[in-house]
């Protein structure tokens, strides 16, 4: 019984069916509250083993693993099989009072058993893989989950062939091409095509990096739309999947065009002059590459985009974060070549068509020469005839071809690319420079902790500083490095009532490591179990943003199933502590909260937050608004989280991996109907599972709409 709390009624004690749960019911009349006492470790590792044992239809138990499971035997597989039956019995009067609060409320925090993962090699797969049978996909979760996306990526698919096609055609067929595509050939058509996909590409590459305009669209009502505002958290994959686009027809222009430089110096046109790339034929072409301005800028172009994209692979992004964060803002140098690249003015098109048809004849030349135009047709155009000539056994009547008026006039193109890409361009500037003026002012650090497991918590205030939860910002220490910056989530947000905001961050590279040696004393960087403060004169501090997560709608669902991986946890520390402020003016009315962490020192990170926001809400007499589950997911060590202030959530402290199948069933079962925001920030693994659990049907009509976003 909670103090001053006074007992109305003799407390009531009921076996929970399936749970070996017992609840006693005190509290003031019409206003009755539950209080669940969980059985020992042993207890649920036993039946669990039970549960294993008769699934397989064995006899004797077995050891479940490294867990600290112990062994039980045929008789306590018989006992647990008869408490479960005379619980069965008793579950439906479990409500002795008439004003009770609904028992499902709390779903999760009454299924330990079935949700913990069990540590034999037998069932490995089991841990990171959903089971194959009832993975039937959901078309109604598939198309709130995918469909959009496939939608959005058809049409940029379309857009792309389209462009490709409609541009190979013209230069193929197109009558002011003629004699420019007779001298270049096939090298002439691919090369401009793939240049209109490059000039789409390099322009929508862009624009998911407009981190403030993307954040403004997600938090304004400007897009009211749920669906509509979860398509931006893709913008991310959109800049990938562009990256990659310019990657492969970057192959493919640079490709056209060395046949091209080739075809140049081959055929070399006495009669056309304009025409000419090459002084002289033959001409070496590699002289076309390095002595004009757009095979000059070309090749820079080449040689900037190996550096971004061999940079910005996996392996380098991760073994030296520098490399890639330098290299990936030589964009801007990439962009001013492309700018000059299109302003060479090498290919050039016919503009007098009407006074010179493709393929006429120009009968002074003709005369001079002293030869019968069919003569002159049949030597100069073997094979088919060039467009406006008849054939040439109708050469005695009177269509038979096409007399030129003047000699061809040949033009360069005005350079589209410049269309495509200053809009994108210039919106990307104006945001940068907006973010430059905004983060100029440093903002003034409260405090600092050292947290367990190299982990540090910084505490800040700046003027007129506003964020939502789930955003994140960009830190600037010029005293760390002078160009380089990295993002965290923020872990507490401002309100009206306090002005302080804050983040955590882990210790794992040079950045952090340098950042955290400005922060901490020399003396205080040794590892220490309780987190302590330090108060003392800081380094110059710069934030740009904030900037829209996808963790920014787990408020805006009903129901909200937050799961995170280690340091995973900071975007939904900023929404418990929100939910801690107040709660009522969203929509979210129950949160599932699943960590899982490698060692238990991690889960102080948050401890005191995890307790003081159960106690909230068990004092408001909502117990079912947040279900916490812990996951200590090794056991090398301590089991359990050291002070007694941490009873609570010791009682929700699980050895051992969750069983997402059971996990999902439950939470459908226990929210028919509705449709739940699955929420993840962790490992992949962790987030494929879900992803994989949030497409699968269920028989309660419940929708999983699935949400990440993964760290490496």
């Amino acid at each position: 019984m909670r103090p001053g709390m006074q007992r109305t009624s003799p407390s009531f004690r009921f076996p929970f069916s399936r749970l070996g749960l017992v609840c006693s019911w005190t509290g003031p009349a019409g206003g009755c509250r539950g209080r669940l006492h969980f059985p020992t470790r042993d207890v649920l590792n036993g039946s669990h083993n039970n549960r294993l044992a008769r699934d397989k239809g064995a006899g004797a138990g077995r050891r479940a693993g490294p867990g600290g499971v112990g062994r039980q035997g045929s008789s306590a597989v018989g006992a647990g099989v008869e408490t479960s039956n005379q619980a069965s019995r008793l579950s439906t009067a479990f409500d002795p009072r008439p004003h009770a609060a609904p028992l499902q409320a709390a779903p999760l925090d009454l299924l330990p058993r079935p949700l913990i993962a069990p540590f034999g090699p037998e069932h490995r797969a089991e841990r990171s893989t959903p089971r194959a049978g009832g993975m039937a996909v959901s078309w109604r979760s598939w198309l709130a989950n995918e469909g959009v996306k496939h939608l959005c990526l058809l049409i940029w698919l379309s857009l792309n062939v389209l462009l490709f096609w409609k541009t190979f055609l013209l230069y193929n067929q197109g009558p002011e091409y003629y004699y420019i595509h007779q001298m270049l050939g096939l090298g002439l058509c691919l090369s401009r095509a793939s240049a209109s996909v490059l000039n789409l590409n390099c322009s929508l590459i862009l624009l998911p990096m407009c981190r403030t305009v993307l954040a403004y669209l997600r938090g304004s009502q400007k897009v009211p739309s749920r669906r509509t505002r979860r398509l931006l958290d893709k913008s991310k994959t959109l800049h990938i999947t562009c990256g990659v686009t310019i990657c492969i027809f970057s192959g493919v222009h640079v490709a056209a065009h060395l046949v091209n430089a080739l075809n140049f110096s081959v055929n070399y046109s006495e009669d056309f002059l304009e025409l000419n790339a090459a002084r002289y034929q033959n001409e070496d072409p590699r002289k076309l590459l390095f002595t004009t301005i757009p095979g000059l800028t070309g090749v820079c172009m080449v040689v900037v985009l190996f550096l971004m994209v061999t940079a910005s692979t996996y392996a380098i992004r991760v073994s030296n974060y520098d490399i890639f964060w330098y290299t990936h803002n030589l964009f801007f140098v990439f962009y001013m070549l492309l700018l000059l690249h299109v302003s060479g003015g090498l290919l050039k098109y016919q503009t007098n068509l009407d006074t010179h048809p493709p393929g006429c004849i120009s009968l002074n030349q003709t005369s001079s020469q002293n030869m019968s135009i069919p003569d002159y047709v049949s030597e100069h155009f073997h094979g088919s005839l060039p467009r406006g000539f008849s054939k040439l056994e109708d050469r005695y009547q009177k269509t038979l071809v096409k007399i030129c008026l003047e000699e061809p006039k040949f033009q360069a193109h005005f350079p589209q690319t410049w269309i495509w890409i200053s809009g994108p361009l210039c919106l990307y500037c104006a945001e940068r420079l907006y973010r430059c003026i905004r983060s100029n002012k440093p903002v003034t650090i409260i405090s600092v902790i050292n947290h367990p497991s190299d982990v540090m918590e910084l505490r800040m205030i700046k003027e007129n500083f506003k964020a939502r939860p789930g955003q994140y910002i960009i830190l600037h220490c010029p005293s760390v490095s002078a160009l380089e910056n990295h993002p965290f989530t923020l872990t507490m947000c401002p309100t009206e009532t306090k002005a302080t905001f804050g983040v955590h961050f882990k210790v794992v590279g040079d950045w952090t490591e340098r950042f955290r040696d400005l922060l901490l004393p020399p003396s205080s960087q040794d590892s220490e179990i309780l987190p302590f403060i330090h108060s003392r004169n800081y380094p110059k501090l710069y934030i740009d943003g904030p900037f829209g997560s996808p963790f920014e709608e787990s408020l805006n669902y009903e129901v909200s199933l937050c799961v995170a991986g280690g340091i995973g946890v900071t975007p939904f520390a900023s929404i418990l502590n929100t939910l801690l402020d107040d709660w009522k003016p969203y929509k979210l009315r129950r949160l599932y909260f699943i960590w899982v962490c490698r060692d238990i020192q991690s889960f102080q990170w948050f401890a005191d937050l995890l307790c003081v926001l159960h106690n909230k809400f068990w004092q408001e007499n909502r117990p079912d608004f947040v279900n916490i589950q812990l996951y200590l997911s090794q056991t090398d060590g301590i089991q359990k989280i050291i002070g007694e202030k941490y009873h609570t959530l010791n009682s929700r402290l699980f050895i051992g991996r969750p069983r997402w199948n059971l996990l999902f069933d439950e939470i459908a079962k226990c929210n028919r109907g509705k449709t739940v925001g699955v929420f993840c920030c962790g490992p992949s693994s962790i987030s494929k599972t879900l992803h994989s659990l949030s497409n699968r049907n269920n028989s309660y009509g419940t929708k999983f709409e699935y949400n990440k976003e993964s760290f490496s």
